[in-house]
């Protein structure tokens, strides 16, 4: 089995092959209006925007090119505004990061090395811009963190030590 078959399919018992399809994740925020006008500032797309009963609102956008979208409203999740952190792929870094300047969105400045632990990052991109090396992160309004990181090739080999 090739690298992307493992991460495409499952087998369940009655050996059916089995997607699992990550399409929507949920983040908390404060205010839903804000945290709204701040994604369609970043230029991601509004997929929709309702309210089905009283204390329930769901509004979710999905960054171009993306096949997972991001919810986000009222009556959606108890978990802590500014908890959540997810991860977005980029061809090119340096073009994403200055899309995102260019729309206001304060982005910080380029690492390589390990997304995490902070004290692992080393500035400036990847000296040979190796795929899944180089990132930057933006923060939305209430704090959930954006990582970006540049993959060219999906041909991946963990670092020597």
């Amino acid at each position: 089995m090739s690298a992307s078959e493992a991460h495409t399919t499952s087998s369940d018992p009655s050996g059916r092959k089995v997607d699992f399809n990550l399409e929507v994740t949920i983040i908390p925020v404060t205010d839903v209006d804000r945290t709204r006008e701040f994604y369609q500032r970043v230029g991601w797309g509004l997929d929709r925007d309702i309210a089905p009963f009283d204390g329930l609102r769901i509004v979710q956008f999905t960054p171009p090119g993306s096949g997972t979208s991001v919810t986000f409203g009222s009556g959606l999740t108890t978990a802590a505004p500014g908890s959540a952190t997810g991860e977005l792929v980029v061809s090119d870094i340096e073009a994403a990061h200055d899309e995102l300047v260019d729309r206001d969105i304060e982005v910080s400045d380029f690492w390589h090395g390990a997304p995490f632990p902070v004290k692992a990052r080393q500035p400036g991109l990847h000296p040979s811009r190796d795929s899944y090396r180089s990132f930057f992160y933006f923060d939305d309004p209430d704090g959930n963190t954006w990582l970006v990181q540049e993959v060219t090739s999906r041909d991946w080999t963990p670092p020597k030590a």
